[in-house]
């Protein structure tokens, strides 16, 4: 474990109730350092509800902390939540693009109102179990990739600016998945075999559609080809990302449907029949809501590139449109890019920031 901290620093742990915040407090306690745990309480509207583990998750995270001799305080920053990201979540899904919560989560609540909250309460640095690293050169703080490529987070982490980068420690980020697992076992931690939550934070394991009826009116429609050929009917364009198989009730004989685009003014769904299909493939994207890790921005040039988790950088040329707006041409046409979701970029290793997909070239035919 490599932190780059003084013992004499006094570090805030955010406490999820999970096996990778338990394991990155219980290493920073092993290694002598003055450490406090904070769970974060960021939704209350089902507190009580069975898909709903919140409670749960505070029993373990006070158990962790409880066992490695770590005092730990529980945060409600549930109000913050559902102003700062839940009410863009549901503006994104109405638009019909498909966000990304737990990017905005990180930047606007894990990493602004915990650290001010750890801040104001006299820490030096907070920590996290994000499966990510920070290297420090010539005085600028770079995010780097986890060395753990199945578990890299740093995509979710773009967002951070200098000054939370500074003030930030990922212990398990040299770290796998699977030695985290052994170090939890060894140590006896409660949480040592727990599984890893899943999905949307808020959401937990209940049915998505389900959960936004609850928020947001049903408009059903039709599904066509991209040729105008009506196959079926959707229940509301929000229920649907594009490179979607399951769910779309087309039969008939053939290869798999996927969903290739929305027609807002018209209220389609548009569908084409193979993976492979050419209408699933992106040339090029616009993203705004630029966010860089730096001060200073990327220029313009190649870079690698990822448009969801977990998959392999993609090559790609970066052109500014404006000052919050910029153009990524693929080297090779990408699969299933999604307005709505983040580019992001890296120049090997280092996590340079990205932004918000706002459109891509495949997509935009079907918006006329």
């Amino acid at each position: 474990m490599n932190i780059k901290a003084n013992l004499s620093q006094r570090i805030v742990v955010g406490m999820s109730g999970g096996v990778d915040s338990s394991v990155t407090a219980w290493l920073l306690r092993q290694g002598g350092y003055d450490v406090r745990g904070v769970f974060m309480q960021n939704w209350e509207d089902d507190n009580d509800d069975k898909y709903c583990s919140i409670k749960q998750d505070s029993l373990d995270a006070v158990a962790v902390a409880d066992l490695i001799g770590m005092d730990i305080d529980i945060v409600n920053f549930a109000g913050q939540y559902k102003d700062n990201v839940f009410a863009y979540f549901l503006q994104e899904y109405q638009a019909g693009r498909t966000p990304n919560p737990d990017v905005l989560c990180n930047a606007e609540i894990k990493f602004k109102c915990f650290l001010e909250h750890a801040l104001a309460g006299g820490a030096d640095l907070i920590a996290t179990g994000h499966y990510a690293r920070k290297d420090v050169r010539d005085g600028v703080h770079y995010l780097l990739k986890g060395l753990d490529q199945n578990k890299d987070q740093s995509y979710f982490l773009y967002r951070l600016q200098p000054y939370q980068l500074q003030r930030a420690l990922f212990p398990l980020g040299e770290l796998e998945k699977s030695q985290v697992r052994l170090l939890a076992e060894q140590a006896q931690l409660p949480t040592a075999k727990k599984k890893d939550s899943t999905g949307i934070c808020f959401i937990g394991e209940r049915p998505f559609r389900q959960f936004l009826q609850r928020y947001l009116p049903t408009n059903p429609g039709a599904m066509v080809t991209s040729e105008g050929k009506v196959v079926g009917e959707h229940e509301g364009l929000m229920y649907y990302t594009l490179g979607q198989r399951k769910g779309l009730g087309i039969g008939g004989d053939g290869e798999p449907w996927f969903v290739a685009g929305k027609n807002l003014p018209r209220n389609e769904l548009v569908v084409v029949q193979g993976h492979d299909h050419p209408l699933l493939f992106s040339h090029s994207l616009i993203m705004h809501d630029l966010s860089f890790t730096t001060l200073q921005r990327p220029v313009e040039g190649r870079y690698g590139v990822k448009t969801r988790y977990r998959m392999p950088d993609a090559q790609a040329t970066l052109r500014y449109l404006d000052d919050d707006c910029a153009e990524l041409v693929f080297d090779q046409p990408q699969w299933a890019v999604t307005p709505g979701q983040s580019a992001v970029l890296y120049a090997g290793e280092v996590c340079l920031g990205g932004g918000i997909i706002n459109d891509t070239d495949s997509h935009s035919i079907y918006n006329n």
